[in-house]
């Protein structure tokens, strides 16, 4: 192994894992005890840096190159320290991440707001042509002046000062708000002993269940908040009292109605209140009009608009949708009254009965190899690479690690895949980088991602299946996870998802999602997890016919959910407004399916309080449109599915942040996106 890397003047612990950069990193060697000694010496290195590179001569191998070699390994080492925390949690890991933040934050504050380095930076932008810099310098050098101004660095002493303080804040306030989301749902345990409460679930939810309560010393049955254990009662249980029982656990989750420590209703308020002094800092109206300077979208009023269109449009098929399903409750089901935690349940078994199917059904025919296989090969196909297993290191037993080569077998770049959920790991799916692409005086550093999702496990020694829709979030995250992998960007700031518009970063990864619905492509990564067999054709025919069902619901759920982060962020005063308020109108405005008012949505919205989708979470829907119509050039040309691939790969998926998202699908498509093909995909 080579030498981890050495700082002139400070001491170092060789053998801390997180100090070398010369391979793959060392996961199953990091302990939380290794974590303030690193950032401690990155951060004096990347001040050092730093300070260097404001007084260093004008040009980009004296300021750009070692500013970006330091704060790049600083970058790498607090990604794994990030990654940990939110995939293998313990008390002693959280500690040491909390107590190295408002280290790391401040830095990042100070390299934001550098008054040496921000002249710097506008003299390589003023003498561009003297010093030859080609256009990727150029545009680096163009995001720099951006990120600049949002920093802070254009304000005042004492304005630089509290701005600083703001971010500060609010990187603990968003760190406090994961976990409180975490711990609260790790908290919940419901332990049954008759089995005849536990009618309808799956054998592989139920061996799951009985497993967790044998781990804890239990007999019966485990039931818990994450979603491998929760979507199923939900959907499967004929027990309507437990599917409540779960339903309220979960939609009260770190609030008020717990203990008070886990309580996100004051951090809410708190992170609402500094975002919207940071945006006035910065000479904007709101906190909107701030996060919209890096997306797409112009203005406030224009996501405002697209989304109250969408709603307008999909609006007749969700009433349509309800009626139908209160109507087959009521009928079918004996239900007089259709209660929230009725719905996923309801709405499964009119599935049943409208198209003769059943999603648990399907579910047996994904096992998590054969999807697997399949996704590689849709890669393969698309854009000549393969995938093949490789080694390394890894934080759990669960994590497997993969190499991308083209077809000359050279390395494109790496990945982890960490599939399953546990305690300890947070929710959700997820791509994050691990190491970019970058060109180095050792020669090209390839891609390095992290692919997490949280499915559930095999029961009884069988394999573990996905359902359809988990198998769409695998392709999702792969999308996301190839965009960073296939970029050709050489330039760290600007290479993979790095300066891509945050309402463009989900064209990769919605439009993975299409190939899930290709018969040849499901046929190919199915096998019954019982038989082998493949996914029949006449069942594969219903799944279809029922690929829009409730999908104007599904549209108004997203719109919800976009319109009250929007309107959060632009100009709603916490201090004087009531947020729950807020999303009883947007629900009065947009909802046809009403969830009950001591729901506790919003301390649980980690997207927009400890995620990057703060007043950007309409880009769901707003990279939907991109998304569709991107696959629609494959759908119009699929005798030239290679070549469309490489098109795509060309002028999308290598180009990083180097030209705008809107360049990259003109050259693509060759005209402006169209949102015709999202409705016809969604049967509106």
């Amino acid at each position: 192994m080579a030498s981890p890397l050495a700082i002139p003047g400070v001491p170092l612990n060789h053998d801390n894992p997180l100090l070398d950069f010369s391979g793959l990193p060392r996961f199953d060697e990091i302990q939380p005890e290794h974590v303030q000694p690193a950032i401690d010496a990155l951060v004096t290195e990347a001040e050092t840096a730093l300070a260097l590179a404001g007084h260093a001569p004008v040009g980009w191998d004296s300021i750009v190159t070692p500013l970006e070699d330091a704060t790049e390994r600083l970058g790498r080492a607090w990604n794994q320290v990030g990654h940990l925390n939110a995939v293998v949690n313990t008390p002693a890991l959280r500690e040491a991440y909390n107590a190295a933040l408002p280290e790391v934050t401040r830095f990042y504050s100070r390299l934001g707001q550098d008054q040496a380095l921000y002249a710097q930076y506008r003299a390589l932008a003023d003498q561009a042509d003297a010093l030859g810099l080609d256009a990727l310098q150029r545009r680096v050098v163009a995001h720099g002046l951006r990120d600049f101004r949002l920093g802070g660095a254009a304000l005042d002493d004492a304005e630089r000062a509290r701005f600083s303080e703001i971010q500060q804040a609010l990187a603990k306030l968003s760190s406090e708000f994961s976990e409180h989301v975490l711990d609260a749902t790790d908290a919940f345990a419901l332990y049954v002993e008759d089995a005849a409460e536990l009618d309808g679930l799956p054998d592989d939810v139920l061996a799951a269940a009985r497993a967790a309560a044998q781990r804890d010393g239990r007999s019966g049955w485990k039931l818990t908040l994450q979603m491998p254990c929760y979507l199923p009662v939900q959907t499967y249980a004929t027990n309507r009292a437990l599917r409540e029982r779960l339903y309220r656990a979960y939609g009260l989750r770190a609030s008020e109605s717990g203990p008070a420590a886990l309580d996100n209703g004051p951090l809410i308020t708190r992170i609402l209140a500094l975002r919207a002094e940071q945006a006035r800092l910065l000479g904007h109206a709101n906190y909107a009009e701030l996060s919209l300077t890096t997306k797409m979208a112009a203005m406030p009023d224009a996501v405002l608009t697209f989304l109250r269109d969408l709603a307008a449009r999909a609006r007749p098929h969700a009433q349509r949708d309800r009626d139908e399903l209160e109507t087959f409750a009521r009928e079918a089901l004996g239900l007089a009254t259709l209660e929230p935690w009725d719905i996923a349940f309801a709405s499964d078994r009119l599935r049943q009965s409208r198209y003769a199917y059943s999603a648990q059904e399907v579910k047996r025919y994904f096992t998590v190899d054969r999807v697997l296989a399949g996704l590689f090969e849709v890669i393969e196909s698309l854009y000549g690479l393969r995938v093949q297993p490789d080694q390394a290191p890894v934080w759990h037993e669960d994590a497997r690690f993969y190499r991308l080569v083209d077809r000359d077998g050279a390395l494109v770049g790496q990945f982890y895949l960490d599939l399953y959920a546990r305690e300890g790991k947070r929710g959700g799916a997820w791509m994050d980088d691990c190491r970019n692409r970058r060109a180095t005086a050792e020669g090209m550093q390839t891609p390095l991602v992290y692919l997490v999702c949280n499915f559930g496990r095999g029961g009884d020694g069988r394999p573990a299946t996905l359902s359809h829709g988990e198998v769409i979030t695998l392709f999702h995250e792969m999308g996301h996870g190839l965009h960073q992998l296939l970029t050709r960007v050489d330039a760290l700031l600007i290479a993979g998802i790095n300066g891509v518009e945050w309402d463009a970063v989900e064209l990769p990864s919605q439009f993975m999602e299409n190939f899930c619905w290709e018969w040849d492509r499901v046929q190919a990564m199915t096998a019954h997890v019982d038989t082998g067999e493949p996914l029949p054709r006449d069942l594969f025919d219903r799944m279809l016919a029922a690929r829009n069902f409730q999908s104007g619901l599904q549209t108004l759920r997203q719109v919800e959910f976009a319109l009250f982060d929007m309107l959060l962020h632009a100009g709603f005063d916490p201090m004087h407004d009531d947020v729950l308020s807020l999303l009883e109108r947007v629900r009065d405005e947009v909802a046809v399916n009403r969830t009950p008012a001591w729901h506790r949505f919003p301390h649980q919205f980690s997207h927009i309080f400890a995620g990057g989708y703060a007043a950007g979470y309409y880009s769901y829907k707003w990279a939907e449109v991109l998304s569709a119509d991107a696959y629609a050039a494959f759908e119009e040309a699929p005798e030239r599915l290679a070549d469309t691939g490489a098109r795509f790969r060309k002028e999308v998926l290598s180009r990083g942040g180097s030209r705008d998202a809107i360049e990259n699908f003109r050259a693509f498509r060759g005209r402006d996106p169209d949102i015709a093909a999202l409705l016809r995909h969604s049967g509106m």
